[in-house]
């Protein structure tokens, strides 16, 4: 019997209803599967408010911990072989408790050694969110075996708007009835289940060198070289931005949450002003650095720890 654990923190329930679909195809005669959902000790609200939604930035980028709920001695009692792993991007990286979690005595117990597929349901930027996740993987002494990406596949600005109705409003509905649902589509949810097949049988035969050329091949990771620039660009920002509000207080101070406005005003600045620039530079430079990007996409749709 092969034992596979489904670790996993899902806000909205929209990851979890991915890796439900892809588990279905994958679980079965022989194959044996546990769930693990991360749960933070004092939960995120969901709707977000405001102060809430910005005030978890800087503990977020810059990859702090939270305290999390105890995980039941039950999830301990089995020897894995296969670990998929849900999670969300926030903020350019891996989600708060999902960080948490990577940090933890309870992820070098059940990662060390063990094969891992990272499953990923984000609004549409996640490459540089996968590197910092590689590296918490490979400190663990993890075997990254495959990655699913899915994310929402509507243009950048139409999908900051609806993900922000989404967020404030608690409801994956048409923002006005005019624009189209947040999120990852329902067809790409529904259609996850395709992954599940080809896991399994990387699961049984215990062979794993192939599993993500598969995968991709069957749309598992769709890289957008534009989308890649601004993710790096946008790191770099963030970082500042992360460490000036850390150093103006805890959380909940005044003047912390003075300089997260700001942020906040910084950031729509760079959704609908920096962002169009950057994408003309992308596009005036596409030719001279074609090479570099063709490298880029297969590297980020790789599950290569090396850059090209």
């Amino acid at each position: 019997m092969k034992e596979v654990l489904v670790v996993y923190y899902s806000q909205t329930g929209q990851l979890r209803r991915i890796l439900e679909q892809i588990t279905q195809t994958l679980a079965g005669e022989s194959v044996q599967i546990t769930w693990l959902e991360i749960r933070p000790e004092t939960p995120f609200p969901f709707p977000w408010d405001k102060k809430s939604f910005f005030g978890v930035f800087p503990e977020t980028f810059l990859q702090k911990t939270i305290p999390m709920a105890p995980i039941a001695p039950s999830v301990f009692e089995k020897e894995y072989d296969l670990v998929l792993l849900g999670y969300q991007v926030w903020y350019l990286t891996p989600s708060l408790p999902i960080t948490s979690f990577l940090t933890s005595e309870a992820a070098a117990r059940l990662l060390r050694d063990t094969p891992v597929i990272t499953i990923n349901g984000s609004r549409n930027m996640w490459t540089q969110a996968q590197e910092k996740l590689k590296t918490s993987l490979t400190h663990l002494q993890a075997r990254w075996v495959g990655n699913i990406v899915l994310v929402d596949r509507h243009i950048n600005h139409i999908s900051v708007i609806t993900i922000v109705h989404w967020m404030f409003g608690g409801k994956k509905t048409k923002k006005w009835g005019i624009f189209p649902k947040p999120g990852v589509s329902e067809d790409d949810i529904k259609n996850a289940s395709r992954f599940g097949p080809v896991i399994r049988n990387a699961l049984l035969q215990d062979s794993y060198d192939n599993l993500q050329t598969k995968l991709v091949q069957m749309g598992a990771v769709k890289v957008k070289p534009f989308l890649v620039l601004a993710d790096q660009r946008a790191n770099i920002l963030f970082g500042k931005w992360a460490h000036l509000i850390a150093k103006k207080g805890p959380p909940g101070s005044p003047k912390r949450d003075k300089w997260l406005v700001f942020f906040n005003y910084y950031l729509l600045f760079a959704i609908w002003g920096i962002a169009p620039v950057v994408f003309i530079v992308f596009l005036i430079s596409y030719i001279p650095r074609y090479r570099s990007i063709k490298n880029q996409k297969r590297y980020y749709a790789s599950v290569s720890t090396k850059h090209i």
